[in-house]
């Protein structure tokens, strides 16, 4: 594929900003929607004639540099793409599913007044995201790394006349500077260490270096705060629920295909580094795990329907990690992938619902909404037993293929693996039983709306539900014949980390009857929770207390999300803010008290020397000849 119709994959998504941007709001909606969506559409038209291009070649990783950037004595820092596995796979998942997110807007943000807004930062969003998967070094990935959080900014603080949405805006974007200045820092000690950034030649260099050199454990380590903030990891997780303040598209954008799996991709792409680092490995799976299981439940009482899919969007994340620290690299992709799917279509599905509930988001407010909005039922159910980890749909093979290597790696962290996966399957049917399910509780005037969403936004949801649902078949293992695509496909990419690390990659694989076993024991957890939700909310017709009804101290706990927030609040935000009203008091008092004083005194000379002035000629002449005289006595006395 030539080089500048590479270059366009990006910079169709940034034509088209700059249209809708400047254009806005001078351009009609239907326009703006057609320039938008096909921006992106064309862009992964480009990513699959590219994909095909690099197979027919023989997928040999290919950089295409675009200008020399930056020289700073003997550092070299070009802006160069890089083609290979990863940033192909990430390219096809952020232009797809964009795509069909582009389109689902038109028909949910249709009568918005920033309509043609909301499209041109839609469209910068995927810019900067597409900069970050395609740039060949680490400073180009952090260029589209801090282009992404910009946009989070705008798009979570779009309804920008609510306050509570600014502060959900403005949360998201310091939790994010947190873990970038750990980016930094990693991205500082790589040009210390390898004199370069560019990924070919770090990882040239790595390879030739001990396991647990202390330089490695400090980049990886740093890189790591870097993916936390970005993917939502404790304890830098709190912003993403937050977020839901956005617009549900935005939801979906961010949470499945973009912005939170670029820490993922991160640690991917510098596997050679992670290889030889194995006690930083052993911190990403810890964490990975307890972010998982911690989320998980949460989502357990939570009953607004966007913030329970937010909670599981950040346990997912945490079994993405979980993989990445039993050396799992292209398991955690193809959870990336799988998630980016069902998680899209869960997120655009409780739009739908918001869209025909008149922006209601309580489930406690919903049920028997199946029988007015069958399309949305049928590809939220799928959806649901998607992310479940149910077989046959795509969460079980990705979910399977993780829990299998990190068995085989600790069983402990396994074993809490297994108990989210049920605490996942038991959320996600409580919440599809109580909006779909049983009498609708809402109110006459919503009930006399309901209706099913426009084809834009039914369009979307059953594409995306055919890949939730045969999405799996990438990375079919070899237990149940198949053939693993996926993993065979991303196998090259490891090849620097296997030279580097034979050992770790030496790992004994689990017999065909373990797995066989460890399979049952997932599927059969998410079906035991399945069952449990059944029970409580279609024949017992259980609804979640009101707010004002009296919880136990556990359920109070949880429903309160562990009062993280309130933590963070009282450990950062007031001992911030009572430094600040003290140094702002300091600096009223005693350097406007310098400053002003200095002022008053100058003018109270001013005023004495004012008075010399009288204007008088005689005065003149008398001050002239005693000042000789003064002059006169101090040379005599001299």
């Amino acid at each position: 594929m030539s080089e500048s119709l590479l270059i366009l994959i990006p910079l169709l998504p940034l034509l088209g900003f700059l249209i809708n941007g400047l254009g806005f709001p001078h351009i009609p909606k239907g326009a703006v929607g057609i320039i938008g969506t096909l921006a992106v559409v064309a862009s992964f038209v480009l990513s699959v004639m590219t994909f095909n291009a690099f197979l027919a070649n023989g997928s040999q990783p290919v950089t295409v540099p675009l200008f020399d950037w930056i020289t700073v004595g003997k550092l070299n820092i070009p802006f160069a793409f890089q083609i290979d596995q990863l940033s192909l796979l990430m390219l096809m998942v952020i232009t797809g599913v964009g795509s069909l997110i582009h389109l689902y807007s038109i028909g949910y943000m249709h009568h918005d007044s920033g309509f043609g807004k909301f499209f041109a930062y839609l469209n910068l969003f995927l810019f900067f995201m597409l900069i970050l998967v395609l740039g060949s070094n680490y400073v180009i990935m952090f260029i589209g790394w801090e282009g992404v959080g910009l946009c989070s900014y705008l798009l979570i603080g779009f309804w920008n006349k609510n306050t509570s949405y600014n502060d959900a805006a403005r949360k998201a974007f310091i939790m994010n500077r947190v873990g970038d200045l750990g980016f930094l820092l990693g991205i500082f000690t790589i040009i210390a260490t390898f004199g370069s950034v560019e990924y070919a030649d770090v990882f040239k260099q790595a390879s030739a270096m001990q396991v647990g050199d202390p330089a490695l454990i400090a980049i990886t380590l740093f890189l790591f705060i870097g993916a936390m903030g970005k993917s939502a990891q404790i304890p830098l997780y709190t912003w993403l629920p937050d977020a839901m303040a956005g617009p549900t598209p935005v939801s979906a954008l961010i949470h499945a295909a973009t912005m939170v799996t670029a820490g993922i991709y991160m640690v991917i792409r510098s596997n050679v580094f992670y290889s030889l680092a194995p006690s930083t490995l052993e911190i990403v799976g810890i964490i990975g795990a307890a972010t998982a299981v911690f989320a998980a439940s949460i989502g357990l009482l939570q009953n607004d329907i966007k913030k329970v899919l937010a909670y599981s969007t950040v346990s997912q994340l945490g079994y993405m990690f979980m993989g990445l620290g039993a050396m799992a690299y292209s398991s955690s992709m193809f959870h990336v992938m799988t998630h980016a799917f069902f998680k899209a279509l869960l997120f655009l599905g409780a739009g739908s619902v918001i869209h025909a509930m008149s922006n209601e988001q309580d489930i406690r407010s919903m049920g028997g909404l199946r029988k007015k909005l069958p399309i949305t039922f049928i590809t939220f159910l799928i959806g649901t037993w998607a992310i479940s980890g149910l077989p046959p749909f795509a969460g079980f093979f990705s979910k399977d293929e993780i829990l299998a290597h990190v068995f085989e790696h600790n069983k402990l962290l396994w074993a809490l693996g297994v108990l989210g996966s049920f605490m996942t399957s038991f959320y996600m049917f409580r919440l599809l039983f109580l909006t779909f399910f049983g009498e609708f509780r809402g109110t006459h005037e919503q009930a006399h709306h309901l209706h099913e969403s426009p084809a834009t936004m039914t369009i979307p949801l059953m594409v995306l539900a055919v890949l939730s649902a045969a999405g799996g078949l990438l990375g079919v293992p070899e237990a149940l014949h198949g053939s693993n695509f996926l993993g065979t496909f991303m196998s090259p990419l490891f090849d620097g980390a296997r030279q580097a690390n034979p050992a770790a990659f030496a790992a004994t694989h689990l017999s065909h009857t373990t797995e066989y076993i460890l399979m049952a024991v997932s599927a059969g957890v998410a079906l035991v929770a399945l069952i449990i939700a059944y029970v409580m909310y279609i024949q017992k017709a259980a609804v979640p207390a009101s707010d004002r009804v009296e919880k136990s101290a556990l359920q109070r706990v949880i429903y309160n999300k562990y009062y993280v927030d309130e933590l963070y609040d009282s450990v950062f935000v007031k001992p911030m803010n009572t430094l600040s009203n003290a140094l702002y008091s300091f600096g009223e008092f005693f350097i406007d008290l310098f400053v002003n004083g200095t002022a008053r005194f100058i003018n109270f000379l001013a005023g004495l020397l004012r008075k010399t002035q009288t204007g008088s000629t005689g005065d003149y002449v008398f001050a002239m000849v005693l000042g000789i005289v003064v002059i006169l006595f101090w040379k005599l006395l001299l």
